[in-house]
């Protein structure tokens, strides 16, 4: 069983940035494909990004490129999210996600933390 914690969710302003983490426990961290997902309201959840268990390799869907960036730590269990140059149809309940494999389907998934982007 893996547990996951967002925090770093809050309000900004269009155009700023937040940086959300993601604290994992519960099986070896480095075995996890890690990613994020969102919410927003009235809509499906959506992929956000990923990045592979050794951190070499991310994906982003494509209205977040070139101003996201996923990272992970494995030392300490954690990954991030970095949002610059926010909008306000990023506002969304932001998920962390884990899976040994692949991020399709993720066995596990954190509790969500909130973005709210002001126009």
């Amino acid at each position: 069983q893996v547990q996951l914690v967002e925090s770093g969710g809050g309000l900004v302003q269009a155009g700023g940035s937040l940086r959300l983490s993601c604290a994992a426990s519960g099986r070896t961290f480095s075995s996890l494909a890690m990613g994020w997902f969102r919410q927003a309201p009235g809509k499906e959840r959506e992929f956000v990004a990923v990045i592979t268990k050794t951190g070499d390799n991310t994906y982003y869907t494509h209205s977040v490129k070139g101003r996201f960036t996923i990272s992970r730590d494995n030392a300490k269990n954690m990954v991030y999210l970095q949002m610059d140059s926010l909008k306000p149809e990023d506002t969304a309940v932001y998920y962390c996600a884990a899976d040994p494999v692949h991020l399709v389907h993720p066995d596990y998934w954190g509790q969500g933390t909130q973005v709210t982007v002001s126009s």
